[in-house]
């Protein structure tokens, strides 16, 4: 066992090769450290280590991760609220000299970057030197991961980064996931329907009479194959258009409001709380990149399965949400995939 040092909901063991960072469970504990337990991160997943004053006399230790390096920030892309983010360790004023003792340790078993002396992290300085520039949260160019143009949670699972920690290009991505993906929830309650993942290979919704939309309804209650998607899109709960949104791989058109798009679930007051809806999306991205290299076999669906979608698509029948033609068309669809 590695040195420890505890901090506020959290506390950090440093083994030869790895961060390991446990967290509280207590009722002030955040939810999502609650639900996180414990994280181990290889010292090749970080790109910096930061050092700032904190709130009412504290200061925080943050380990910067590598953009790509960890699937949980790289679905957060930015969202996450400084309470909120895995990598801050909290501790009171009066510990300020063991946190920069820490601080430098930490630094030292980094590993560096070609060309990058200084700008990942290895560089000297004060307590509060450059580097802690890098401390930036919450806004668009905080964890932007593999995020789209607007860098609101669009990722690609084979796509790259766009240089989030302003070092110049210096700190290169992570090729692969080094961080291993939350062991759960891989279910949770949207405001529109019930999103579920089977750890592997399918992520199904299932959809709520009170909430979805009738186009949802006339879809019927989805299954998609890991193999058959290239990314995710989370959009926070804590904004107006919180939602999880699966992204094809064919790129075919899809509707604009994530409440029309039966590849989407709409969060809502209580419905898809970060600490439920973002581990979620973490394991769905990481099965992905891993179907990226390694496809995963998913064989016909099992009777039972597609008995359950009949009998849902009968009660979309019987409510005169889909005509006798469509539902004999998706019966036999369904039939056939036995």
């Amino acid at each position: 066992m590695g040195d420890v040092l505890a901090g506020i909901h959290a506390a950090w063991e440093f083994e030869s090769d790895a961060l390991v960072i446990r967290f509280e469970r207590g009722i002030r504990t955040p939810k999502l450290y609650q639900v996180l337990r414990e994280r181990r991160v290889p010292y090749e997943a970080l790109a910096s280590v930061t050092l700032t004053p904190g709130k009412r006399g504290t200061v925080v230790l943050h380990a910067v991760p590598r953009p790509g390096a960890d699937p949980l920030m790289e679905a957060a892309a930015g969202q996450l609220k400084e309470s909120s983010d895995p990598y801050r360790l909290v501790l009171p004023t009066d510990r300020e000299t063991l946190a920069e003792y820490y601080r430098d340790e930490l630094r030292a078993l980094l590993p560096p970057e070609p060309g990058a002396a200084g700008a990942a992290g290895h560089g000297a300085g004060g307590p509060y030197d450059a580097l802690d520039a890098l401390d930036g949260h919450g806004g668009p160019d905080g964890h932007g991961g593999l995020g789209g143009p607007d860098r609101g949670g669009v990722l690609d699972a084979l796509g790259g980064a766009e240089d989030p920690y302003g070092a110049g290009g210096a700190v290169a991505p992570a090729e692969r996931f080094l961080v291993a993906p939350p062991s759960g929830p891989l279910s949770f309650k949207a405001y529109d329907g019930k999103a579920s993942f089977d750890g592997r290979a399918e992520v199904s919704f299932r959809w709520f009479w009170t909430g979805a939309s009738s186009e949802k309804w006339k879809a019927g209650d989805q299954t998609f194959s890991v193999r058959d998607l290239c990314g995710i899109e989370w959009r926070s709960p804590d904004v107006f258009d919180g939602h999880l949104r699966l992204l094809a791989r064919d790129g075919g058109p899809r509707p604009t409001q994530p409440d029309h798009d039966p590849a989407s679930v709409v969060f809502g007051l209580g419905y898809g709380l970060v600490h439920e809806s973002l581990p979620f999306a973490a394991a769905v991205l990481a099965a992905i990149r891993s179907s990226d290299r390694a496809p995963v076999p998913v064989g016909s669906r099992t009777p039972g399965a597609v008995a359950e979608r009949i009998r849902h698509l009968g009660e979309l029948h019987r409510a005169g949400l889909v005509t006798d033609e469509e539902f004999s068309t998706k019966k036999a669809e369904l039939l056939a995939e036995l």
